[in-house]
């Protein structure tokens, strides 16, 4: 690659071009099982798994998976929080060369259906009160062959595995449920009991699909990227060197950001795996004193994390009376930063926040903000190693727009995916010539540091969570008393936005907000039901009939600052 105008503001020791290994991910688990086998590995609440244990249990459920079918090539679906046993089955799937399809577990039946049958799901992994609550009311309406159910407090010691199901019964929703014995239905912790850690010996290659990340679109068709061992492995190597001062072997990592998301999978999974460093896990990411608890219980050093959550322990009571000195380096993504909030947290903990940006599609990360450079507000920062991203026309998409100019930010590199399955329109679409482009409108300054705009594609991110209104519009339209909906974002201090719908009625027809509330509760993840609703005669079109989302964004910004 030819020298680009932000390599000069790479911190020293950071290189331009990586050196890439052919690493697979199980590879990086071997590895540091073989450094640091008695190295904490997985904590969760009082569980403590090593290295050396961490692998006997991935190896023991790849032996049961392979007994059940699973296969090079099999896509297993991982429908779990952020627990012990989704870092043993995500491992055990790659054990295999196995495709791991990382599912919300906010996800209702609706969701569920479309993206297990389009990834072709034979075996699924997933919680006691998961399966209760949806999956064994849909068996027939899935793919899957074998379901192999876990609980919360498996590997919790006593008396937590004890008291546990009692706290988690008395959730709404309830978080346990007792899953009686049927074909198909396997235990985790019995299947692993009964396996022997001798798996079938796979050779996997780096052009084989590690995960299957399903993400929105502008059609509301959720779209399964495929993201090979190549991509999210080097994606891995690109992060490693940016992070100049990670001591391999002695770090601790917070992961609370959910591991179905790809920017959990690859920061607050793989990436700590490969330097050897302790992950602790939180299920549940909105629980701000339990995460408080975790800095300064177990010292830790690393802390990738959402704007949203950073200001969370900003205005946590007494946070100035905890110690959280331990945290060097905060990696900041899906949502911009405020300024505030970073010099605050900053200050709290001595610590570093680097703001980057990324796509599902691209492993996440394309670029950051140097870690002991200059950092700039406001900015998503400077492609990481090996990356290029620049910013053309959006009309076009070929010309490059000069230095200040808004246009569309594409980019190309090894952490770029294969495509989405099963959508080769869609792929051509996103992917030309070797360039992704993101849909992101952009600048970049003298520099090279870039600044998003706006988003070409109209996505809202709403406390974290990326929110496709299509989807949300299509699930409105499907209700007899609409004719017509449409979704945006509106700001949201304690969100960055939220969700809210114009709709207009069938003549004749009306709905009250509780029942189109309801409804979207049935059909959508509860992160996406709208805050807002605005019931219209009629909406803004193009001349060409295009509902124009742009001129409710419009209205909605001028209300806020006291216009009409």
């Amino acid at each position: 690659m030819e020298q680009k105008v932000w390599h000069k503001s790479y911190d020293p020791g950071v290189p331009a071009e990586v050196d890439f290994q052919d690493i697979s991910l199980i590879d990086y688990l071997d590895s540091a099982t073989e450094k640091f086998g008695d190295r904490p590995a997985v904590k969760f609440m009082n569980c403590c798994l090593n290295y050396s244990q961490l692998k006997d249990q991935v190896d023991r459920l790849a032996t049961a998976l392979a007994g059940m079918g699973v296969q090079k090539g099999t896509s297993v679906a991982v429908h779990l929080p952020n627990v012990p046993q989704t870092v043993i089955s995500f491992y055990a799937i790659q054990r295999l060369g196995a495709k791991a399809v990382m599912t919300n577990p906010l996800y209702v039946p609706p969701e569920i259906e479309h993206q297990w049958n389009d990834a072709s799901v034979e075996l699924a992994i997933t919680a006691d009160f998961l399966w209760d609550r949806h999956l064994k009311g849909m068996r027939d309406k899935l793919p899957v062959k074998n379901y192999i159910v876990t609980s919360i407090p498996d590997y919790l010691k006593f008396p937590l595995n004890l008291l546990a199901p009692l706290k988690l019964k008395k959730m709404d929703p309830p978080s346990w449920a007792k899953v009686a014995p049927e074909a198909g239905v396997h235990f985790f912790k019995k299947v692993i009991a009964e396996s022997e850690p001798n798996p079938p010996q796979v050779k996997c290659s780096m052009d084989d699909v590690a995960a299957l990340q399903y993400t929105g679109g502008t059609t509301g068709v959720s779209k399964g990227a495929q993201l090979t061992q190549r991509n999210i492995s080097f994606n891995v190597q690109q992060v490693r060197p940016w992070f100049t001062g990670v001591q391999e072997g002695e770090e601790v990592l917070l992961s609370c950001l959910p591991y179905f998301h790809i920017f959990g999978l690859t920061v607050c999974m793989n990436w700590p795996i490969s330097a050897g460093a302790c992950m602790v896990l939180m299920p549940n990411p909105r629980d701000i004193p339990m995460m408080v608890k975790n800095i300064t219980k177990h010292k830790v050093t690393l802390f990738p994390a959402l704007p949203a959550l950073f200001n969370a322990i900003n205005q946590y009571q007494g946070i100035e009376d905890q110690d959280l000195s331990s945290v060097k380096y905060c990696f900041s993504g899906s949502a911009p930063l405020p300024e505030d909030v970073q010099r605050r947290f900053e200050s709290l903990t001595g610590a570093i926040i680097v703001e980057g940006f990324g796509l599902t599609e691209t492993s996440p990360v394309l670029t950051v903000n140097p870690l002991q450079g200059n950092r700039k507000i406001g900015h998503i920062g400077i492609p990481v190693p090996s990356t290029e991203v620049k910013i053309v026309d959006p009309e076009d998409g070929l010309t490059e727009m000069p230095v200040g100019a808004e246009g569309e930010l594409i980019a190309r590199g090894p952490q770029v995916m294969m495509g989405y399955l099963n959508m080769p329109d869609e792929t051509a679409h996103m992917i030309r010539n070797n360039w992704i482009y993101t849909g992101d409108l952009a600048v970049v300054d003298e520099d090279g540091y870039f600044r998003i705009c706006g988003r070409k594609k109209d996505m809202i991110i709403a406390g974290g969570y990326n929110i496709y209104p299509d989807e949300i519009d299509r699930a409105l339209t499907d209700h007899p008393a609409i004719s017509e909906a449409c979704t945006i974002g509106v700001p949201d201090e304690s969100r960055g936005e939220t969700v809210k719908s114009f709709v207009v009625f069938e003549e004749g027809k009306s709905a009250s907000e509780d029942e189109l509330d309801q409804w979207c509760r049935d059909r959508l993840a509860a992160y996406k039901i709208p805050k807002g609703w605005e019931f219209r005669d009629e909406l803004p079109k193009s001349s060409m009939m295009k509902l124009l989302r742009k001129d409710l964004r419009a209205e909605e910004e001028a209300k806020m600052q006291g216009g009409s």
